[in-house]
C-alpha cells in the first residue's frame, strides 16, 4: 500500500526546481492534498539523519509514503509552522498552530523538536460541511437509540470515552448537531474546547487556553452564569474539570464530555481515583459510551478455517485480508465502529459504584444485565465477517 500512496504523492509533486523559491510552498500544497484525497487523518513528517520521511495514519495504521532529503526538512517545517501561524524561529520548544485550510478541512499543526529536527505532525479534521449525525456513524443501534434518548434529558452527564483516534470526538460533536437539530434554537447550547475541532452552526463554541486564566476550570465556572441549557466540555483532564462538570449537572445542565479510559467501566473507576464521589458516578452519569475503530475488511478477503488464525476468538470460521487492487493492496477498506455503554444507575450497578468495585467487578455486573461489551462487538464483527482476528487483537490487544 504504501508504493501505492507513493506513487500518488509523486504524481503532485510540483514540476518546479526544487531550488525555485515557490517550489516548497507549492510541496506543502500537494502534501496536504494528497493526504486528503487519500482519506488520511494524520500527516507525520519525521526527521532523522538523511532528511526527513513522511508517513500518512489512513483507518488508524501509519504508512510511509515519502522522503525528503536534509536540505528541504527545515524548509518544510518552516512552510507548515508559517501556515500554522507558529514561531518559525522557535526550534527548541513544542508548538501547536491554529486552524488551516477552508470549509471542506480543517488542520492542526503540532511540532516538537527531536535530535534530528522538528516533528510535525498535521491533524486533519472534518469540516462542518460534511460532518455526520448519530445515524450515519455506524454505531450499534441499541447504542444509538439509547443515546438518542439520553439527549434529551435536562441534566446529567454523558461521558464518550476511548483512546485518542478512536472517534469519540466525531461522535460527541454528532450527538452536538442532534441537539441543534432537536432544538430547533429553542436550547441554549455552548461548549468548552481545547481545541475547537469542528465548528456547529448553533451551538456558542469557544475555546480556552491552559496557559492563560481562561482554562477550562475557570471557563466553565463562568460558563455557567450565561445561562445554558447544554454545555459540552471537549474532555475531562483532571479533578477541578471533573468536579466542575459534575456540580454542572447536579445544578440542571446536561453536560456532554469525553475522557481517555480504556472501558466504560474503567471510565467510572478512573474518576473515582480522581476524588469524584461515588454517588455522583451512580447518580450523575446518565450514560458512558467506549468506543474503538477498527478496519473492515474488503471483499477481497479469503476464509480461514485454521486455529492459529482466529487468535484465540471463538469462531467456527474467520475472514483474513488478501489484498488486491480496490484496497491498494491493504486487505481493509475504510473502518467500522465497536461500541458499549453502561449505564451506572441501574440497581445491581449502582451499588457496586458505590462500594467503589473496581473496573472488572463493574463489567461482570453490567453484562448480567444485557451489557454488550467491546470485546463481544469484536467477536461478533469477526463472526459476521466484517474484520479480521488480528485487527481485533490489534485495536482491543489480548485479554
Amino acid at each position: 500500500m504504501a508504493e501505492s500512496l507513493g506513487e500518488e504523492f509523486a504524481r503532485r509533486l510540483p514540476a518546479r526546481n526544487a531550488t525555485d523559491p515557490k517550489y516548497v510552498p507549492d510541496l506543502v500544497d500537494a502534501l496536504l492534498a494528497a493526504a486528503r484525497a487519500a482519506h488520511a487523518t494524520d500527516v507525520h513528517l519525521i526527521p532523522c539523519a538523511s532528511g526527513m520521511s513522511m508517513h500518512w495514519r489512513i483507518d488508524g495504521v501509519l504508512h510511509r509514503v515519502a522522503d525528503f532529503p536534509a536540505v528541504l526538512s527545515p524548509k518544510i517545517a518552516a512552510r507548515l509552522k508559517v501556515l500554522a501561524e507558529l514561531l518559525t524561529y522557535r526550534t527548541d520548544v513544542p508548538q501547536e498552530g491554529g486552524l488551516l485550510g477552508g470549509s471542506d478541512t480543517e488542520t492542526r499543526v503540532s511540532t516538537f523538536p527531536t535530535l534530528f529536527g522538528e516533528k510535525i505532525v498535521v491533524r486533519l479534521f472534518v469540516g462542518a460541511g460534511t460532518c455526520r449525525r448519530l445515524n450515519e456513524l455506524g454505531l450499534p443501534e441499541e447504542v444509538r437509540e439509547r443515546l438518542q434518548v439520553l439527549l434529551n434529558e435536562t441534566s446529567g452527564v454523558i461521558v464518550l470515552t476511548g483512546p485518542a483516534g478512536s472517534g469519540k470526538t466525531t461522535t460527541i460533536y454528532a450527538a452536538l448537531r442532534e441537539l441543534v437539530d432537536k432544538s430547533g434554537g429553542g436550547r441554549s447550547l455552548v461548549s468548552l474546547e481545547d481545541p475547537i475541532e469542528v465548528v456547529v452552526p448553533g451551538v456558542a463554541q469557544s475555546q480556552v487556553r491552559r496557559d492563560s486564566e481562561f482554562n477550562m476550570e475557570t471557563g466553565l465556572r463562568s460558563l455557567l452564569r450565561q445561562d445554558p441549557e447544554v454545555i459540552m466540555v471537549g474532555e475531562i483532564r483532571d479533578r477541578a474539570t471533573a468536579e466542575t462538570v459534575f456540580q454542572a449537572s447536579l445544578t440542571g445542565h446536561l453536560v456532554l464530555t469525553t475522557f481517555h479510559a480504556g472501558s466504560a467501566a474503567q471510565a467510572v473507576s478512573r474518576l473515582s481515583d480522581m476524588g469524584i464521589e461515588p454517588y455522583l458516578l451512580r447518580s450523575g452519569v446518565l450514560g458512558i459510551v467506549s468506543q474503538r475503530l477498527v478496519r473492515r475488511l474488503c471483499s477481497c478477503a479469503i476464509e480461514s478455517t485454521r486455529a492459529d488464525d482466529r487468535l484465540g476468538l471463538e469462531a467456527p470460521r474467520v475472514l483474513l485480508p488478501a489484498g488486491c487492487e480496490r484496497c491498494a493492496g491493504a486487505g481493509y477498506r475504510d473502518r467500522m465502529v465497536l461500541a458499549e455503554m453502561l449505564i451506572p444507575n441501574l440497581k445491581e450497578l449502582g451499588r457496586a459504584i458505590l462500594s467503589r468495585n473496581d473496573a472488572a467487578e463493574i463489567e461482570q455486573l453490567a453484562l448480567q444485565t444485557g451489557f454488550v461489551s467491546l470485546w463481544n462487538r469484536g467477536c461478533a464483527a469477526v463472526a459476521a465477517g466484517l474484520t479480521s482476528p488480528a485487527e481485533v487483537r490489534r485495536v482491543l490487544g489480548f485479554r
